[in-house]
């Protein structure tokens, strides 16, 4: 009997494991896999974790162990074992220098041993002392020929000559708070990762499948091998597979890491997680992406938050930098008192202990206070770009108005009638994932018209679509993509054209076979809680906000009459312009924020010093952005501000903290305080520190409903 036809047993093979324990619900399994140097826990332990029916995995790299709880169902069991079996490749991947997880069980057995020793008789407490010591020394004198004098070298020299002098509690009470220490600050990590993960999880839920030569909208969990998808411009690619049709631009960063976007032909193969930037694409199903999915945003987060901020930097390289300051003043010490006792009194107060883990502390449970508040920050650096932006810039569509665009008016041409013209534009627009499009095709379902059969949809970005719709060639798009582009003509439309735009309309010309088939008016109001925001904003030092667009100048200046905070805004805008306004304002020395959701905001997304996404943004959208905006509340973007501000000001706080704690200590070090009450002092006031780092950046963010003062003063309109 294979292992997939029972349940796990002891002892049983199950590929390259050996399960070693096993209970009803949970299964612990042994690998010298697991220790393998190119071994990527992190993307195994999410590959795990996405089978259905599995609800815990934890891996002990150092014990080559894995421990898995499930559902204690024999179908579950059977996918852990193809799972453990055929093992990807992408799994042995050099994954850095991570070090490998300090539990609690670790610090508690460092305590025990260095409380219950000193009752021991000397030859047995000297060599629990030094085995204790042994990891820490290892490390500092290896820091020491790698690296120069850093932080590790300090802690191993102060425990190497407390060991020396005897002073085992001393020594064992510094080894088990740098573990403690250690330990605190890998709780805040797996907290914030595992809410990281939860909230990156892949939003796909329908796909397009080519069911009987029609493109059919079909429930992600019904597609199987085998089966064709198409996949349009800005879409997330959630399968793995072969491309059997069409060319395209995709994007793969968040799985290669490389930021160029490939270029993907017939029989390229193509991967779950990427998102297609320009072109369509047909894929032949290989395998469903949910679970290679998760694997990789399991190692997109973990090297993310192993990224550090520009504060975590410099914090670290302060450090280091007081770490010969402290071995300095106990040499001197030691020249003038001959006290040895002095000396390693003040050896034990290291100002670089609290400096050092202090920082990523708080920008990890930043980022998890910011998580459960609506707002995801892809990595430590956001906080500080967020800090310093000066300037935001808004797409107008979708963030600052409601993105619940709807149809105003349906003006027919060539004897056709609004249920013709709407048909067309919602056959052609059904495939395109854009609040246009929404709005269109919501209509049409609202008015119970049945759209017309479509053989083939190109997405001309930011311009419009061209469709094959039951037979005819139709475009819809903007007036430039119909008209200047494609040559059709709509003169004798303008004068109805400028008088919608004036109420604050927008346009959607539609056109089939060469001729203008019609208009259609749509609305999209300001949100309710815009102006608010914008003035909240403008309180925490935004000193400009700017908004583009690509609508008429005449739909755009009415957005600017509800919205009097605004100071500049440019209209008629090509995709290609949002960039380079983002671009000019850089050069002339702002910090930049951009806000979008759309395909055509990706650019400028990346050009600005932090891109921010909203909820309902494109794929490629949210793929391109540091922070993501998880409600439908333009408060959250207050939230992410204030959440960058806060864990900034509560780093300076423990930096100042540790300083004037530790320079108290080492003042009383010098005055003759004992070697174990220093390092006492030293330690609990750095895990104090600790805990407040955690804690006060941890702390629920609440929206702010302040109001500036301040009466906005607007650049001329351009």
């Amino acid at each position: 009997m294979t292992a997939a036809q029972a349940f796990p047993t002891p002892g049983m093979r199950v590929g390259h494991f050996r399960v070693a324990h096993a209970l009803s619900r949970r299964v612990r399994l042994k690998s010298p896999l697991l220790g393998d140097s190119a071994f990527d826990a992190v993307y195994f332990q999410a590959l795990l974790e996405a089978l259905p029916g599995v609800s815990e995995v934890r891996i002990n790299v150092r014990g080559e162990c894995l421990v898995l709880s499930y559902d204690g169902r024999l179908e579950t069991w059977r996918n852990i074992v193809q799972s453990l079996v055929e093992m990807p490749d992408e799994a042995f991947v050099l994954a850095g220098d991570a070090a490998s997880a300090v539990t609690g069980s670790d610090v508690a057995v460092k305590a025990l041993i260095t409380l219950f020793s000193q009752a021991l008789p000397w030859p047995a407490k000297a060599l629990l002392g030094w085995s204790l010591a042994l990891g820490v020394i290892v490390k500092g004198a290896e820091t020491l020929f790698t690296r120069g004098i850093k932080v590790e070298t300090l802690d191993a020299t102060a425990i190497t000559l407390a060991l020396v002098r005897g002073n085992y509690f001393t020594a064992g009470s510094i080894t088990t708070l740098l573990a403690l220490g250690q330990y605190l600050e890998g709780q805040s990590e797996q907290r914030s990762t595992a809410l990281l993960k939860g909230l990156m999880r892949p939003q796909v839920e329908t796909v397009w499948a080519v069911r009987d030569g029609v493109e059919v909208q079909t429930p992600l969990a019904q597609v199987a091998a085998g089966d064709c998808v198409v996949c349009g411009a800005g879409e997330l690619i959630p399968i793995d597979g072969v491309v059997a049709e069409g060319e395209a631009s995709v994007n793969q960063s968040s799985i290669s890491g490389e930021s160029v976007p490939v270029h993907i032909r017939p029989g390229d193969a193509v991967i779950s997680g990427s998102v297609v930037e320009e072109g369509r694409l047909t894929i032949t199903v290989e395998r469903v992406g949910s679970q290679t999915s998760m694997a990789r945003i399991g190692r997109f987060i973990d090297q993310s938050l192993r990224g550090k901020s520009r504060t975590q930097t410099t914090s670290a390289a302060l450090a280091d930098k007081l770490v010969p300051v402290t071995l300095g003043l106990s040499g001197l010490m030691l020249l003038a008192t001959r006290d040895v006792n002095r000396s390693t009194s003040v050896l034990t107060v290291d100002f670089s202990c609290a400096v050092k883990l202090a920082s990523p502390v708080a920008v990890r449970s930043g980022m998890y206070a910011a998580g459960q508040a609506g707002v995801l920050l892809k990595g430590a650096s956001a906080l500080d770009a967020l800090q310093d932006v000066d300037t935001i810039v808004f797409d107008k569509t979708g963030t600052l108005t409601t993105g619940q665009i709807t149809v105003t008016d349906i003006l027919p041409e060539a004897g056709l009638t609004e249920t013709d013209v709407l048909a067309l534009a919602a056959g052609a627009e059904e495939h395109y994932d854009h609040p246009v499009a929404r709005a269109v095709v919501r209509e049409a379902k609202q008015r119970a018209i049945a759209l017309p059969p479509i053989s083939r949809v190109d997405f001309i970005v930011a311009h419009g679509v061209a469709a094959s719709v039951d037979g005819n060639h139709v475009l819809v798009g903007s007036h430039h993509f119909v008209a200047e582009d494609e040559g059709v003509t709509c003169a004798h439309v303008e004068d109805t054209a400028r008088q919608l735009r004036r109420q604050g309309k927008s346009l959607l010309y539609v056109a089939r076979e060469g001729k203008l088939a019609g208009m259609i008016a749509l609305r999209d109001d300001a949100r309710p809680e815009a102006a608010a925001v914008l003035e909240s904003l403008k309180a925490s030092g935004i000193r400009k906000i700017v908004v583009l667009t690509g609508d008429h100048k005449d739909t755009a200046r009415a957005l600017v009459r509800q919205l009097p905070q605004i100071d500049a805004l440019h209209y008629e805008l090509k995709p290609e312009d949002k960039a380079s306004i983002v671009e000019r304002l850089k050069r002339e020395g702002r910090t930049l924020a951009f806000v979008g959701d759309g395909v055509n905001d990706a650019p400028a997304l990346v050009t600005a010093h932090v891109g921010i996404c909203m909820p309902k943004g494109a794929d490629l959208a949210r793929e391109a952005a540091q922070v993501l905006l998880l409600h439908e509340d333009l408060h959250t973007l207050v939230v992410a501000r204030q959440a960058a501000i806060r864990t900034n000001t509560i780093i300076r706080q423990t930096f100042g903290a540790t300083i004037g704690c530790n320079s108290l200590i080492m003042l009383l070090a010098t005055a003759g305080m004992s070697p174990v009450l220093a390092a006492l002092l030293h330690n609990a006031t750095t895990v104090g520190i600790l805990g407040y780092a955690a804690m006060a950046a941890s702390r629920p963010l609440r929206k702010s409903t302040h109001a500036s003062s301040l009466v906005p003063h607007r650049e001329e309109v351009c």
